[in-house]
């Protein structure tokens, strides 16, 4: 079968439940691996007992966090570009948009770890991080940034384009790979009984994950020739307005959307490195675990973006809604028993990653705050990967906004003016009430009007 009737019955044919779920599923399964690398990291470095090591990890997660920004202009530009060509059968532009993205990507990456490296010292006082936590983030940062920003980037980029024809499967698979990998070398470098590096060794495994991650892709196009529309061909690289146009009206937006959520973070841990390391552990912690649902989300959210794209661009908007719906509706149902079962049980989720007793409290308190947001996040992330989906950048740029600068980052310095420390985690909730909110309103009128536009096309305009 060709790569393009591959796409029409996947995208135009097949059930709406059975289509979210291949596309869905490898998605979130590959966040959930991911999640447990991350979970890993905590957890082994845990084991240490040593607060200040998990305070490292912690603190040098918004630069990680800002890998996203370079992933989501060139990764979710480029691959909402490729989903909305299929959709009008446009394939030149299919492997343009896909040849940019990638080397963008590249020479975004190298650009990254060189500012890092050159300006290292005064991102480390931006994070946060004293005397105390300093020696500690700095060798993380050197594995995971310094030697690590290509193969991070790159192999996320090459995910979201082989997941922007369909093929999430091999996507996950190859996002899976390295976060394997990961769990595997984590205790040998992070642990006495083996190399003893602590945080450092947590880095030093995500950068040789990430390298085999990369290598899995490359493999993978090298043996799909002729049968995938992803393409590194340089020859096929091109500066053509309308791509460039293309890829940044979504790839901009999402990427701002990732550096306010950077922005977001770092004033977060500020606030809580002022009530000392253990708090600082804890949040961390905190965060981790939450991290779990919030990916299952993500999945769903990324997972059915090229099956709205496709639709979009081919005016099935029946196919469209019906497909937003159903996830809508799996999801909902999903994180409201996550909600329940995490606030019930977050000292126990807690003592999971560190015996210090402390910390744990902290962690279960945190906790509680961070889950309530869980079924409004939900929505929010189907609403923006719909307007990504669709080249609504503006829109998912204004979500953005409204979540960190409007609402998030003002509702951190009033709740933790009101209630010290613990009002901290209570900040995204009150925002993702919100948006959850704006979310249902602007799908419900986008699918309105774009079901006007079906019952009464323009006139085409009559020929010379």
């Amino acid at each position: 079968m060709s790569p393009e009737n591959e796409k029409a019955l996947l995208f135009e044919r097949m059930p709406i439940p059975k289509a979210v779920m291949t596309l869905a599923i490898p998605t979130i399964v590959s966040s959930l691996v991911m999640v447990l690398y991350n979970l890993a990291d905590t957890y082994f470095v845990g084991m240490l007992n040593d607060p200040i090591q998990n305070a490292a990890v912690t603190l040098a997660a918004p630069v990680l966090l800002a890998f996203n920004a370079v992933n989501n202009l060139f990764g979710v530009g480029a691959s909402s570009m490729m989903s909305r060509a299929l959709g009008r059968k446009d394939f030149d532009v299919v492997y343009r948009s896909s040849a940019l993205g990638f080397y963008c990507a590249l020479f975004s990456a190298v650009l990254f770890s060189a500012a890092y490296s050159l300006f290292s010292t005064p991102f480390l006082q931006i994070l946060g991080a004293d005397e105390t936590t300093v020696r500690a983030t700095a060798e993380y940062l050197r594995w995971t940034v310094t030697c690590g920003a290509v193969p991070s980037i790159l192999n996320v980029v090459l995910a979201y384009l082989v997941r922007s024809e369909g093929a999430s499967l091999h996507a996950s698979i190859g996002t899976m790979s390295g976060c394997l990998l990961n769990i595997v070398l984590d205790p040998l470098f992070i642990l006495p009984f083996g190399a003893n590096m602590g945080a450092a060794g947590a880095g030093l495994a995500t950068f040789l994950s990430n390298c085999a991650a990369c290598c899995y892709f490359f493999i993978l196009l090298f043996v799909r020739r002729g049968r995938t529309f992803v393409c590194v061909d340089p020859r096929k690289l091109s500066w053509n307005r309308s791509i460039i146009l293309g890829i940044c009206a979504v790839g901009i937006p999402a990427s701002i959307q990732n550096l306010l959520n950077v922005t977001g973070m770092t004033v977060l841990n500020n606030f809580t490195s002022s009530f000392g390391s253990d708090a600082v552990a804890a949040m961390g912690i905190a965060q981790k675990i939450n991290m779990v649902p919030v990916q299952i989300a993500l999945g769903f959210s990324q997972g059915i973006m090229p099956l709205v794209g496709y639709n979009y661009a081919s005016g099935d908007t029946a196919r469209m809604k019906k497909a937003i719906l159903f996830t809508g509706e799996i999801m909902m149902s999903f994180m409201a028993v996550v909600t329940v079962g995490y606030y019930l049980g977050a000292g126990q989720l807690s003592t999971l990653f560190i015996k210090n007793e402390a910390v744990v409290g902290y962690a279960a308190r945190f906790l509680h705050g961070l889950c309530l947001a869980m079924p409004f996040l939900c929505m929010d992330f189907l609403g923006v990967g719909v307007f990504q989906s669709c080249g609504l950048g503006r829109n998912a740029l204004l979500f953005a906004i409204l979540r960190k600068i409007v609402l998030e980052i003002p509702a951190l310095y009033i709740l933790n003016a009101l209630f010290p420390l613990y009002g901290l985690a209570y900040a995204q909730f009150t925002a993702e009430i919100v948006l959850a909110t704006a979310a249902v309103i602007v799908l419900v009128r986008l699918i309105r009007k774009l079901e006007r536009q079906n019952l009464h096309p323009p006139e085409a305009e009559p020929e010379d």
